[in-house]
């Protein structure tokens, strides 16, 4: 396969040279044989007579900005004039013109061409009669073609009868066809595209899917100015109707970046998507989202943020953006500003109720001031510090018009202060001890949940933490099969005793704003990184931890050949005011959980992650997440992982227990195949099973999927789609459809 003539070594040896042109008002001429500039090339010959120079068997031709390359070459230096034939090559700005007879003026950048090629990426065209037009740079050609294919015969081409050529800007075409091989596909009467470095273009997605019907999505990448670019989407679902509406990017300089997104469709069958799911209220017809996202630094020292995520119902995103649904199921909306210094932090945020059908705290607003550990004067005692004054109010979702429970909102101030006094023993120990306290005033309970009067908490805490890290080296240790040379064990005991005796007040008094929610890690123990504030309750409880880290080198790298961390919780007094979360009725145990989270890496393209909770008082696994992935190299992969959630742990109410697979293997230069596999082990069931077939079509890209979703409630989801990209303005960028294969699939 021959490729479109480029200039990469001539443009590497121009970049080479002294740029001294750019510092003068007016270019000089840089007239050389081209075997000065390209070693290897047929030796040429310069002749200059005055002010004209002629030259064969290789030229070389530098004015300004612009280099001219030939065969032979007639230049006249007074007015700028050159013939030149064989071979001809003028690169001019970034924009490259090729042809075997070219006359051009090298100050006014006419050009006169019997047949022509020009590229500048990610376009280029090739055509007869080319001229150009000296007052405002514009080229004209009869019989040419288009094309984002970067070789001599391209596979795809819009032919025209003529067209116009602004370098840098834009392509304007009059009796246009779209040409795929030698087949045509599409007619323009007139055609104009954008050539620059954000040149606009539409991208579809089509295919069928059981809630949907027949569908076909689109949507039209524009690009305004360096300030403002977007989409235009425009789909339509057989059964679900039309939807549209644009995405505009700001890119503000100082002031940061900014998303607006707003989705509108008229629903024709507003249950259809919902799966068997629960049903959140009634549905609208008219389904609607707003999705507004802005973050700046205006300042080094401060940051301002701001996302707005408007539904009109519970499963809009479910039915018609399920990756945003997968990565997010209830997106909140807050306002947000951070103003920092080197021991201080001020943070103001609002979280204002715009969806009512989820639970949410409503913050009017939380301002929170915190200081960082720092230094008291010249002693060894160090200080920090967290407090906040709000207004609260928590909504619960609605659901057909009620609540299950109804709101409450009240006002809150809390500040926490902390010392603590680290020391290093013997070199190698190091000993913290800590003392802090809290205290947090709350005004009445309002609204009809309101239950609770006016309260003063106060909450002392102390408590002491030591930890050391020693290691071991053998530098003889070697394993073929492992890829070890070298090793290295690294280990680090660590304990943390926390003792907070009863609060003045109980939890259960109080409105629970920042609660313990449930979680698949073990909470922090420590404050403040303990910060559910309503929730704090008595401690008496010791963290031990114990990580164990295997290094070897790898290909000249320092490589982590295994990590393991083990973490549990001691608790003195498991009686307490406090309850176990795994059995709420049921008081605290001796230990927690064991948590256990490792990485093991045998050889440099196979890893293994583990993360376990293990209940080792009654012996019951209470979570696991398992994940080994194979990746030799670019040829193929696989990700086999195993999820597993016993019911009624820490608070979840529902059960896992599934093994997911995710393989990919590339046949050829041409051919790829994804498969991705859900697989419900409770029931037996294969929850989920995708496949996608890549084809590279040069020029182009095409993958089919093949999606079959089984939830074990309502029908079964089907899901067929095609999907093509311009390589030169992919849909997607590199790896996107592994993290959301959803995207393939128009959702």
């Amino acid at each position: 396969m021959r490729h479109f003539p480029a200039i990469a070594a001539l443009a590497f040896l121009c970049a080479m040279l002294p740029c001294t042109s750019l510092a003068q008002e007016s270019p000089t001429w840089d007239i050389q044989a081209l075997n000065n500039i390209i070693p290897g090339v047929p030796i040429g010959s310069i002749t200059l007579q005055g002010d004209i120079a002629t030259g064969t068997n290789g030229v070389y031709v530098k004015y300004g900005a612009t280099v001219l390359t030939a065969d032979t070459v007639s230049l006249n230096q007074q007015s700028g004039d050159v013939v030149a034939d064989g071979h001809v090559h003028i690169e001019t700005g970034d924009q490259l013109w090729v042809g075997e007879h070219i006359t051009y003026n090298f100050k006014t950048h006419q050009m006169l061409s019997e047949q022509f090629r020009t590229g500048k990426a990610p376009l280029y065209a090739a055509g007869r009669e080319l001229e150009g037009d000296t007052t405002n740079q514009t080229y004209h050609a009869l019989h040419a073609f288009v094309t984002t294919d970067d070789v001599a015969d391209p596979t795809f081409r819009v032919r025209a009868s003529h067209i116009k050529i602004v370098p840098g800007k834009y392509i304007e075409m009059w009796n246009a066809v779209v040409f795929v091989g030698d087949v045509p596909a599409f007619y323009f009467p007139y055609y104009r595209r954008d050539i620059g470095p954000h040149a606009g273009h539409w991208n579809f997605t089509a295919g069928y899917r059981s809630t949907f019907g027949p569908f076909m999505l689109n949507n039209y990448s524009w690009w305004l100015n360096d300030a403002v670019d977007g989409k235009f989407h425009l789909d339509y679902r057989e059964k679900r109707g039309v939807g549209l509406g644009p995405d505009v990017n700001l890119h503000l300089g100082q002031w940061g970046n900014a998303s607006f997104k707003y989705y509108y469709t008229h629903d024709h069958d507003q249950y259809e998507g919902t799966n068997g799911l629960p049903n959140y209220g009634s549905i609208p017809e008219n389904r609607q989202r707003v999705y507004l996202g802005w973050q700046a630094t205006p300042a080094t020292n401060l940051n301002l943020k701001a996302l707005v995520n408007y539904q009109s119902d519970a499963y809009l995103e479910h039915d018609f953006f399920g990756s945003d649904y997968s990565q997010n199921p209830q997106p909140n909306t807050f306002i947000e500003a951070q103003k920092y210094s080197e021991n201080w932090s001020l943070d103001v945020l609002a979280t204002p109720e715009l969806n009512n059908f989820f639970d949410q705290v409503e913050r009017l607003p939380d301002v929170k001031l915190t200081g960082l550990r720092q230094q008291i004067l010249d002693t060894p005692v160090y200080y920090d510090s967290e407090s906040s004054v709000g207004y609260y109010k928590t909504f619960y979702a609605e659901t057909n018009g009620v609540t299950p429970f109804p709101a409450y909102s009240a006002a809150r101030a809390d500040t926490y202060q902390q010392i603590t006094l680290p020391w290093t023993f013997f070199n190698w120990l190091n000993v913290t001890p800590r003392a802090g306290g809290r205290y947090t005033y709350y005004s009445a309970e309002t609204g009809t949940g309101g239950t609770n009067s006016v309260a003063n908490r106060t909450v002392f805490n102390t408590g002491i933490s030591a930890s050391f890290k020693a290691s071991q080296l053998w530098v003889g240790a070697t394993n073929s099969f492992l890829q070890i040379d070298g090793l290295r064990h690294v280990i680090e005991p660590s304990a943390d005793y926390v003792y907070v005796p009863n609060p003045s007040v109980a939890p259960s008094q109080l409105p629970q704003f920042d609660s313990a929610l449930p979680s698949l890690l073990l909470l922090p123990v420590e404050f403040p990184d303990y910060n559910n504030i309503d929730s704090v309750d008595s401690e008496n409880v010791i963290r031990l931890g114990l990580r164990n880290t295997l290094q070897t080198k790898r290909d000249g790298q320092i490589d982590k050949l295994l990590d393991w961390k083990l973490t549990v919780d001691w608790r003195l007094n498991p009686g307490g005011n406090a309850v176990n979360l795994d059995e709420p009725l049921s008081p605290q145990q001796r230990f927690s959980d064991l948590y256990s989270d490792l990485a093991f890496k045998p050889r440099s393209w196979v890893i293994l992650d583990s993360k376990i909770r293990e209940d080792v008082e009654n012996g019951e696994l209470n979570f696991a997440f398992d994940q080994l992935t194979f990746a030799p190299g670019e040829r193929w992969s696989w990700g086999l992982g195993y999820w597993y959630q016993r019911a009624n742990f820490d608070g979840f109410t529902q059960s896992a227990n599934a093994i997911t697979s995710t393989a990919y293997y590339r046949m050829d230069d041409n051919w790829g195949l994804r498969m991705m596999h859900y697989f419900n082990a409770d029931d037996g069931r294969l929850q989920e099973q995708l496949y996608t077939v890549y084809r590279d079509m040069r020029s182009w890209t095409g993958a089919v999927s093949f999606r079959v979703i089984n939830n074990n409630t309502g029908p079964t989801d089907v899901t067929v789609a095609v999907t093509f990209s311009l390589k030169a303005m992919p849909s997607q960028h590199l790896g996107q459809d592994t993290a959301n294969p959803d995207q393939l699939l128009g959702n």
